[in-house]
């Protein structure tokens, strides 16, 4: 993960991802996540697939980040079950309704904290 060179989020990647607390990163991954659903949705490929890749890259980010254990393990299985959920292989039953979700109460929590 930290051996990526060519990141789309450079100025992320230099350091300033590390500067956000979890939930900010979380924010900004959802709306990359919302992004890429919105893609799929419209049938652009192209652009779901970027979309998709700039939330795994955010998310390796945040995995090469945090020490923590049981944010590690969150933040992995979250990058598992994203990556099923756009390969379509259904093995962790999300959907792009639980993904909203899921990422809508870190939203939440960044504006609220505003």
């Amino acid at each position: 993960m930290g051996e990526r060179m060519n990141y789309q989020h450079k100025d992320l990647a230099a350091g300033r991802w590390q500067q956000l607390s979890l939930i900010e990163q979380m924010a900004n991954i959802g709306s990359e996540v919302e992004r890429f659903i919105n893609w799929r949705v419209k049938k652009n490929e192209v652009y779901c697939q970027k979309s998709f890749e700039r939330a795994l890259e955010l998310l390796d980010l945040s995995i090469d980040n945090f020490t923590k254990a049981f944010h590690l393990k969150e933040l992995v299985r979250v990058r598992e079950a994203l990556v099923d959920f756009y390969l379509e292989a259904g093995h962790f039953k999300a959907t792009a309704e639980s993904w909203k979700k899921y990422f809508s109460h870190f939203t939440f929590a960044v504006r609220k904290n505003h």
